[in-house]
């Protein structure tokens, strides 16, 4: 009856389920082609009761592990046939009930949220990040470029979406560990105030800023974004609008219209969905890596923009680069990871593999994109053509981030 249901799940590639006694059970054919070897075979029922759960649980907790091709070749099976796993009616209602109480990211709740996740281990971020420590979607405008060199790319991108101007005064929402913030300070002759929730990030940036002797141009604090005052030139957000939550979609881009001055610009890079809006997040993902999170399709955030009154100037998708980003960090972790099981335990080097691969799997052959959502005061301090963007850099500005990028390697 068990395999039965798997046949209902497979219809595209091959399963192959080796069991404790070395029997194995293949479950449909043809590529991609996919293994997990059970600790018992009882987890098969622990497995059918929620998949996208309890696999990932289930993996944390050893209970099975993957053959050859690794995570990787289990989550390409799985996008193969995802359409096949639709969650029972039940789940679905109840899901759905708890959905607005789970999104709705209060102040007290919101740093709760963030220091589950960005307060666990400052020398993990520093091991699989690049030299700048950027936790988000790199932008590889060069197919040959290193990571540290695609983070870069992505600083340039955005600066120039934000047409800045020395003296200006930006806003950065969600700053991280200040890497952003300090590159518009060094290149663009600006004052940034960084926001951020995480003590990490927090002292992190602090101590960055104070020993690049710039705290005179970037401040960093430890401040929810509904919490702010004050005028800004342009504020940018990088990787946090998708920890705001539905219920507060609206609340963040009339603060962000608030904030900007009549001839104020603003740049927000998030995860999106190129689909339509779901009913439920990633069960695994919510629960384990960013609870509180949501991540939004088009269609939600445009009327929040609308209702601002502010101007859609530009919208550009990122497809594929946080895949490679991904494939990146995952590298850089399993480089380092006998320092982190010690540090943290094995059980927790299963979750953030599984959170890894199984986030680069979705960006690869799932739905989710970066949404670059460039937004204006009035439809006339953005340049009209997207030429602007594009124009080379010059050789001195590139040789200037390769030597920064060699000093802090």
């Amino acid at each position: 009856m068990k395999i039965r249901y798997f046949d209902r799940l497979i219809s595209q590639g091959t399963l192959a389920i080796h069991y404790p006694d070395r029997n194995t059970q293949l479950i449909g054919n043809g590529s991609p082609k996919a293994h997990i070897h059970l600790r018992e075979r009882k987890v098969l029922t622990r497995l059918f009761s929620d998949p996208e759960m309890a696999f990932g649980e289930a993996y944390m907790d050893g209970d099975w592990w993957p053959g050859e091709g690794g995570l990787s070749a289990l989550f390409e099976l799985y996008f193969a046939n995802v359409d096949n796993f639709g969650s029972s009616r039940i789940l679905d209602i109840a899901r759905h009930a708890l959905r607005g109480l789970r999104e709705a990211n209060s102040r007290l709740r919101s740093r709760r949220n963030v220091k589950h996740h960005y307060d666990i281990d400052r020398e993990l971020f520093q091991r699989f990040l690049d030299s700048d420590m950027q936790y988000s979607c790199a932008y590889f405008e060069d197919p040959d470029m290193t990571l540290d060199q695609a983070q870069q790319a992505k600083c340039r991108h955005i600066a120039a979406k934000l047409c800045l101007q020395p003296g200006d005064r930006v806003l950065d929402i969600g700053c991280g560990w200040g890497g952003l913030a300090l590159y518009l300070a060094r290149h663009h002759d600006v004052d940034v105030t960084g926001l951020t929730l995480s003590d990490d990030q927090y002292d992190y940036a602090c101590e960055r800023a104070e020993r690049e002797g710039v705290t005179d141009r970037v401040r960093f604090l430890q401040q929810d974004y509904r919490e702010h005052d004050g005028e800004y030139d342009a504020i940018v957000s990088v990787g946090m609008f998708e920890h705001v939550g539905r219920p507060q979609f609206q609340t963040f881009f009339d603060q962000v219209a608030r904030l900007l001055k009549p001839e104020g610009r603003s740049l927000i890079h998030t995860i999106g969905r190129n689909g339509p809006p779901i009913e439920d997040t990633h069960g695994w993902i919510e629960k384990y890596i960013f609870p509180g999170g949501y991540v939004p399709s088009l269609s939600e955030v445009a009327p929040c923009v609308e209702d601002t009154g502010m101007s859609l100037s530009d919208l550009e998708v990122w497809r594929l680069h946080y895949a490679r980003t991904l494939g990146c960090w995952n590298e850089r972790f399993q480089a380092h990871r006998d320092t982190f099981e010690a540090r943290l335990g094995e059980r927790f080097c299963r979750m953030w593999e599984f959170y890894l691969l199984g986030c680069q799997a979705i960006f690869r052959w799932g739905e989710l994109v970066v949404f670059h959502l460039q937004l204006a005061q009035r439809n006339d301090v953005v340049p009209i053509t997207r030429d602007y963007l594009y124009r080379d850099t010059p050789d001195a500005v590139r040789r200037f981030e390769d030597r920064e990028l060699g000093q802090t390697g």
